[in-house]
């Protein structure tokens, strides 16, 4: 069993707390992607699974049993690394043995596990090659196999991609999610790009400040954030958010209004109240006929627009005082949205746009926690059509 619980875990350094309380539970032959910002703790997380670092406080459970103050070597887990560390000395298949070797494990069992490991990661041919006759994707591949030899309970990986090149990264994210669909095994995997989360996770864990903000699928993180934090991380471009407050009929600021029933949703005219939307959740007028249900027409003008291949970014100003911040979609007069390639929109041009209320998110201003993903259809007030009419 590869189950990896960590309960009650603090890490601290003098006065910095670098994990605080985290309760997570892997499940056997689960992959878990620990994802956040530089310094958030998620590599002491995982060093603390390793054995590489010691809790201050609370327990590590490893396949039912505690491993909290065992070393590496005893808690059966294998580790890749940014940091590849291959022996420049040895060729392929003694880098890969190097650890069955210093356990004295026969040769015939080398040569099985090596060649097992070698056929899954494809280096079956590289096997007398040198590290420096190699490339970059190359050498990973050995490390992760020098890692499979071992036949772990738990696969640790921390930012094993972040050397290769961008092509190259996205190959191998395709490589481990094969490896992992063969190996039916653990995998706790640290990375701060949420695109390698995403993509091969079963459940990501977007950590913050040493605190566990989310542990969900990776849609779940994406439609429904549990804060701010997630909604703005998990997502590339993020999410807008804009400031806003509760009024008796909905949420507005000095630029965007939305109708619903405050009560329907838990909060009361003048609460401080966010409002979150995703690029792909803005949609000029002429697009919009397909959504459910709309909002009230926004007015903007349009600033900078830039052309991904498969979609349009148009960053838009709601007001003439609104400036881009560098974190698109920040504050309240700002809005990004995204278009298809095609689109007849063109910079310093007043547009009017409307947000898909299914997709509207509110959160509480002061906590950060999230009060409402997506509102109700306003049928009985025809939604963004009657409303724009009435606008007229």
């Amino acid at each position: 069993m590869g189950d990896v619980k960590l309960e009650n875990v603090y890490k601290r350094y003098d006065d910095v707390t670098a994990v605080e309380d985290m309760n997570i539970h892997i499940r056997d032959g689960e992959f878990v992607c620990l994802v956040g910002p530089s310094g958030c703790g998620k590599s002491t997380t995982m060093e603390m699974v390793a054995g590489l670092t010691i809790p201050s406080e609370g327990e590590v459970y490893i396949g039912g049993r505690e491993v909290t103050n065992l070393p590496p070597k005893d808690r059966g887990i294998a580790m890749v690394f940014q940091n590849i560390a291959l022996f420049p000395h040895m060729d392929v298949y003694d880098n890969v043995s190097f650890g069955l070797r210093l356990r004295d494990f026969d040769k015939e069992e080398i040569d099985r596990r090596v060649e097992r490991a070698a056929e899954i990661v494809q280096i079956t041919s590289m096997l007398d090659r040198m590290p420096d006759e190699m490339s970059g994707g190359q050498r990973q591949r050995v490390a992760i196999a020098r890692a499979i030899v071992r036949n772990p309970d738990v696969f640790l990986m921390d930012e094993p991609l972040a050397n290769l090149d961008a092509k190259l990264r996205v190959h191998m994210r395709t490589e481990l999610q094969r490896l992992h669909k063969e190996l039916q095994t653990t995998i706790i995997y640290v990375t701060h790009d949420q695109a390698e989360a995403m993509t091969m996770s079963d459940r990501i864990a977007v950590i913050d400040s040493g605190n566990l903000q989310q542990i969900d699928p990776p849609l779940t993180c994406y439609n429904e954030p549990a804060n701010m934090f997630v909604a703005t991380f998990i997502g590339s471009p993020s999410m807008n958010m804009l400031d806003g407050r509760i009024t008796e009929n909905g949420w507005e600021n000095d630029n965007v209004s939305v109708d619903f029933d405050p009560a329907q949703y838990g909060v009361t005219p003048g609460d401080e109240v966010a409002l979150g939307i995703r690029p792909e959740d803005v949609y000029p007028v002429d697009k919009a006929s397909n959504i459910e249900s709309q909002t009230k027409v926004i007015r903007a003008d349009t600033d900078v627009m830039e052309p991904m291949g498969d979609e349009t970014f148009v960053y838009l100003l709601l007001s003439e005082e609104a400036e881009i911040d560098l974190e698109a979609g920040a504050g309240s007069g700002q809005l990004l949205m995204s278009v298809s390639p095609d689109t007849n929109i063109e910079e310093d041009e007043s547009i009017e746009v409307v947000l898909d209320r299914s997709k509207v998110h509110l959160f509480d201003r002061e906590s950060g926690e999230s009060i409402q993903h997506g509102l109700d259809s306003m049928t009985s007030t025809g939604g963004a059509t009657e409303a724009a009419e009435s606008d007229d």
